[in-house]
């Protein structure tokens, strides 16, 4: 089944075998520079990630290393959906190109009823019941750089603004669905969805490829297998042929490109859960916290920073609000650094797990210097704080964010 968006290349990469070792190991990663051959010869590259297969026009995107970050303020041409040729990009790695009609997915492991693996295509996933969700995915380091920006304090990791995040309308089959065809076991209790992009090497330690535990209960509860995005089959960049979607949880449980499931009765862990996505610091217990799972709180002004804006007139300000924990209620506006703030209006029905739209007009008489800011309160009672809780990783920035314009 060829991919709308073909590469003049294209690098096949070949199903698990059948056995449960085999299956382990997962398949086979397509090299970089065969992942990041452009779409056409008449397709931009302005800018060049490695191994992104997508073209990232200046106006769009923002390189950071193996990932390309949205640019917020570019969504405010876009609608509630983010195109996928907006959507941000997180690769450990570099983008795999695999085909549709020599992948599968290998359900393995104690937790399942025989512990014999348990195959399905890309057909038999197709011919299953469908679903479809629109859902936010963020990176869990969304925002990062703010705190170093905002609050003079030292992070590791991508130096993400706000743009490490979109809304896309998800079409696949539930997860829990392919498990009960797996044969899942009652005392089942956690899950490891692993990815089939290369193994993810820094610091000369090879971490293997991207994995991360899911609860059983979850997984039965909201999680899909994707393989659909906006009504088009899977990008390349966003997980084609299949992926995850794990609705209000870190963008890192979204698994992309998905490979194997091992299916457990004991608790499982990866580097995804112990060295990284967890919160470290001297607000958090020694040793860290639990791996973290739901996201946060934000909200944004679809402007640039430091944008200039005439004094004297009235100018539309938007933006988007969101909540991992709650609808949105309400987003409140202030443009005198917080000494006063007035309600948005809501251009979206708020609903968990999306986002909102928002408008505020603003008329400034002064020029100079100026800090524009937004508050997202949601339905269960939580508000963007003034400072976020500082970790040395930087994850779930969610303090109300100081965005600088220049009245002239």
């Amino acid at each position: 089944m060829p991919h709308p968006s073909e590469p003049v290349r294209r690098t096949l990469l070949k199903a698990f075998a059948a056995t449960p070792a085999a299956a382990a190991l997962g398949g086979l990663a397509a090299p970089a520079a065969e992942a990041a051959t452009a779409e056409g010869p008449a397709a931009p590259a302005p800018q060049a990630a490695p191994g992104i297969v997508k073209s990232l026009p200046d106006p769009y995107f923002t390189v950071r290393g193996t990932n390309a970050e949205a640019r917020f303020d570019a969504f405010a041409d876009t609608g509630f959906l983010t195109p996928a040729d907006r959507f941000f990009v997180r690769n450990h790695t570099s983008t795999p190109v695999l085909d549709a009609e020599d992948w599968r997915l290998t359900l393995w492991g104690d937790g399942l009823h025989g512990r014999r693996p348990v195959h399905f295509t890309y057909g038999h996933l197709r011919d299953l019941p469908s679903v479809t969700r629109t859902a936010l995915v963020e990176c869990a380091g969304n925002g990062r750089s703010l705190y170093a920006t905002q609050q003079g304090q030292t992070v590791s990791g991508t130096a993400w603004t706000l743009g490490a995040v979109g809304a896309a309308r998800w079409r696949g089959v539930r997860l829990g669905e392919v498990l009960r065809r797996a044969g899942l076991a009652h005392d089942a209790v956690d899950l490891l969805p692993r990815g089939l992009d290369a193994p993810y090497v820094s610091g000369g330690t090879d971490y293997g490829r991207v994995r991360r535990p899911l609860s059983v209960a979850k997984a039965l509860d909201d999680v899909i297998l994707a393989y659909e995005m906006n009504g088009e089959p899977l990008p390349y960049d966003h997980g084609h042929p299949v992926r995850l979607i794990v609705p209000n949880w870190v963008g890192i449980a979204s698994v992309k490109w998905l490979g194997d499931i091992e299916v457990s009765t004991r608790p499982l862990t990866s580097p995804w859960s112990t060295d990284w996505y967890r919160l470290l610091g001297e607000a958090h217990p020694p040793g860290g916290s639990a791996p973290i799972t739901r996201q946060t709180l934000k909200s944004g002004h679809q402007l640039p920073f430091g944008a200039a804006l005439e004094a004297g007139r009235v100018h539309r300000l938007t933006g988007r609000a969101w909540s991992a924990h709650a609808p949105v209620r309400t987003v409140e506006v202030s443009a005198d650094g917080g000494a006063t703030w007035r309600r948005a209006h809501l251009h979206d029905a708020p609903r968990r797990g999306a986002w909102v739209r928002w408008s505020a007009p603003w008329r400034p008489t002064r020029t100079g210097p100026a800090t524009l800011l937004s508050r997202t309160t949601d339905a269960a009672g939580n508000t963007q704080p003034d400072r976020a809780v500082h970790n040395t990783q930087g994850y779930l920035f969610d303090a109300v964010v100081r965005h600088p314009v220049t009245v002239v």
